[in-house]
């Protein structure tokens, strides 16, 4: 597939099934992600790749956080959050080592990995697989940063679920890009 028709076709998937990316794949995919742009070669991104069986402790580590920030949440919604892990046969969570220190602004550094995460989600599509970047609650809590390793200051900027894609894209229309640009100065 040509670079100009994965960026041109990719789109969200909805329903993801097995296979994942063998290692292979993977390593392409995640050679990919560290493609992307680096201002000051701070290298801030990490990857923490979460497979089959894992994905229950993943899910409970979502339920976990329902439960703690929702007091009054009910079974059926932790069973929903448990239930989010099992999207895809493969989820890499996306992060930022954010570097507070030195001239690189932080938000420099997140956006680096999340150029490195587009770059995942284009290399998916282009092997054939697909990919869908979810957030959500628990993308910014440091209880559930701390479950993955990370440290309060850095930044998950998604949960990548990766996997084969068992529907055709939506037929939404997608947007012109025209509708987007403007020129400057402004004409008066």
């Amino acid at each position: 597939m040509q670079a100009i028709d994965a960026l041109l076709r990719r789109y969200s998937a909805r329903s993801l099934t097995e296979p994942a990316p063998d290692e292979a794949a993977l390593g392409l995919i995640l050679g990919s992600a560290v493609r992307a742009p680096d201002h000051g070669r701070l290298r801030p991104w990490r990857f923490i790749v979460i497979r089959s069986d894992d994905r229950a402790a993943f899910g409970e580590l979502l339920a976990d956080h329902a439960r703690r920030t929702k007091p009054s949440v009910s079974d059926d919604a932790l069973e929903r959050e448990r239930r989010k892990a099992f999207r895809a046969p493969l989820i890499v969570v996306v992060a930022a080592i954010v570097t507070p220190e030195g001239k690189i602004p932080a938000i420099e550094q997140i956006l680096s990995a999340g150029a490195a995460a587009q770059n995942m989600l284009h290399a998916a599509f282009a092997l054939g697989f697909n990919a869908v970047w979810k957030t959500g609650g628990p993308a910014y809590d440091e209880q559930v940063k701390a479950a993955l390793g990370l440290q309060a200051k850095d930044a998950i900027v998604g949960f990548m679920y990766v996997g084969t894609d068992t529907e055709a894209p939506s037929s939404l229309p997608r947007p012109d890009w025209r509708e987007f640009v403007q020129t400057w100065p402004k004409a008066e």
